[in-house]
């Protein structure tokens, strides 16, 4: 009777350990893999700021945030500390004010200059709230 018990667990033994040592190797990402994926997050985070920092620059944006009393400098330096989850809603926005102003548009509509300050007082609320 105790042959029996001593091998059945000896096999639950090795049956429970055997799945752990093969699942440690098989799910590991190789060192190029993680450098490409941070190379990846690295280089779209900074875009987005690119992108953003664009829309600031522009004439029509410095008119609006200066009749809005919004201080631009203080909004560029805040693209530099938010993280990347906000900078991506931040360009998002920056890109459809940018593209409603492309192609030299003199006029501004109502819904580009919402979008602009928007922008610009969410970059400060984020600021702010940090």
């Amino acid at each position: 009777m105790r042959t029996p018990v001593s091998i059945l667990v000896i096999l639950i033994t090795v049956f429970t350990a055997v799945p752990r040592v093969h699942a440690q190797g098989s799910h590991a990402a190789t060192q190029s893999a993680i450098d490409s994926a941070l190379e990846q997050h690295v280089s779209g985070a900074a875009a987005d700021r690119a992108d953003v920092l664009r829309v600031l620059e522009n004439p029509a944006v410095k008119e609006t945030a200066a009749r809005a009393g919004i201080d631009l400098r203080q909004a560029a330096s805040a693209v530099a500390t938010i993280d990347s989850q906000q900078l991506g809603a931040l360009a998002a926005q920056a890109r459809q004010a940018e593209q409603a102003l492309a192609g030299g548009q003199s006029k501004i509509t109502i819904s580009t200059t919402v979008i602009i300050i928007g922008l610009l007082v969410l970059i400060l609320l984020i600021v702010a709230l940090d």
